[in-house]
C-alpha cells in the first residue's frame, strides 16, 4: 500500500490516544533528545503529520516548518495554524541550506528509499546545522514484540503491516547520513518500558519515564526501541 494512502486513512483516528499516556510521553522524550540543539533555530520537520511534534518544537525554535506526504494529516496541522506543505521526503521543495535543523520522528522507518530522504534532509540544512533522524531499532525488545504480534487495524480495513517498515541497527542508521555529516549524538528511547500499557498507570508512568531518560544517556540506551541519531553538517 502506498504511504500516502495509508496515512490518509490513519489521519482519521491518529490523535485518538496521542494526547496522554505512552504516546504523549514518547513525543516529549523525542523532543528532549534535541531541545538544546534546536533552541532559537529555524527548524524543518520532515513527516510532520498532524503537527503534534511541531507544537512542541514551536516554543523552542525561532521558526518551524513542516512537510508531510498525507493531505489528511496536513489538514489537521493547518487547523492548528502551523506552517506546513505537502511534499515527499525524498524530494524536499526547499533550496540548499534553508534551515538550521531538519528533524524527523516516526517516519523514516517507513521510507524505502532512506538514502534519498537522508540526503535531502542534509541538503536543506546550513553548514554547522544539525539533522536529527529517528529510526526503529532492530536490536530492541520493541522490535521483537512488533515481529511477534498480530497486525493492528488502523481503520477502513487497513492494518499497520500494510505500510513498509524497516528496523535498523544503529550502525546502519548512522550509515544513511551522507558524507560531510558528523555524528554527534545517539539517544535511545523506550529502553525500560516493556509495554505501552504501563504508561497508563499513575505514578508508575512517571517513574518509568524518569528511568528511561537516565538510561537513554548510557550505553544501554542503544537498546531503545527508538533511536535518535543526530549529525552536524560540516
Amino acid at each position: 500500500m502506498e504511504n500516502q494512502s495509508y496515512y490518509d486513512v490513519m489521519s482519521k483516528g491518529y490523535e485518538k490516544e496521542r494526547h496522554h499516556g505512552y504516546h504523549a510521553w514518547l513525543d516529549r522524550a523525542e523532543i528532549d533528545t534535541i531541545s538544546d540543539l534546536i533552541r532559537g533555530r529555524d527548524v524543518l520537520e520532515v513527516g510532520c503529520g498532524t503537527g503534534l511534534m511541531m507544537t512542541r518544537i514551536a516554543p523552542i525554535a525561532r521558526h518551524v516548518t513542516g512537510v508531510d506526504l498525507s493531505a489528511g494529516m496536513l489538514e489537521k496541522a493547518r487547523e492548528r495554524g502551523l506552517n506546513v506543505m505537502q511534499a515527499d521526503a525524498t524530494k524536499l521543495p526547499f533550496a540548499d541550506a534553508s534551515f538550521d535543523a531538519a528533524v524527523s520522528f516516526k517516519v523514516l522507518a517507513h521510507i524505502e528509499n532512506i538514502q534519498a530522504a537522508m540526503s535531502e534532509m542534509c541538503r536543506v540544512v546550513r553548514p554547522g546545522g544539525i539533522v536529527a533522524a529517528e529510526f526503529y531499532n532492530r536490536h530492541s525488545i520493541r522490535s521483537l514484540i512488533k515481529f511477534a504480534k498480530k497486525p493492528s487495524e488502523i481503520g477502513a480495513g487497513v492494518v499497520d503491516t500494510d505500510v513498509f517498515t524497516r528496523y535498523d541497527s544503529i550502525s546502519q542508521a548512522e550509515s544513511y547520513f551522507p558524507q560531510g555529516m558528523e555524528i554527534i549524538r545517539v539517544r535511545g528511547i523506550r529502553t525500560v518500558i516493556p509495554a505501552a500499557v504501563f504508561m497508563k498507570i499513575p505514578v508508575l508512568d512517571r517513574a518509568l519515564g524518569f528511568q528511561d531518560a537516565i538510561v537513554s544517556r548510557t550505553p544501554f540506551g542503544r537498546l531503545g526501541g527508538f533511536v535518535v541519531v543526530v549529525a552536524r553538517k560540516a
